[in-house]
């Protein structure tokens, strides 16, 4: 029960980061902050993982997890605006 309260908490924080970082709105709710923010925490743990060689035996709630997790979740939300998040705006020429 406490990982999954963490990861909630840890995904709106890193969520509403990257959210005030990238430039823009975005049509989220609290829900769609904090699946930013998990989103971003795998990508995040992956990216450190693949360029470091380091994995969470050293423990998950660390400064730098929760860097790792920004980053991902600019980079997750990025993605997201490019591949999907335009589909319901209208181009007006």
């Amino acid at each position: 029960m406490g990982f999954v309260l963490m990861l909630i908490l840890v995904g709106l924080i890193a969520g509403a980061l990257a959210r005030l970082l990238v430039p823009g709105r975005d049509r989220l709710g609290i829900g769609g902050t904090i699946l930013l923010g998990v989103i971003g925490s795998f990508i995040g743990g992956f990216l450190g993982y693949v360029l470091f060689h380091k994995d969470a035996a050293a423990g998950f709630l660390q400064p730098s997890g929760l860097f790792g997790s920004i980053v991902g979740a600019i980079i997750a939300l990025l993605i997201w605006r490019r591949v999907g998040g335009r589909q319901g705006r209208r181009a007006y020429r």
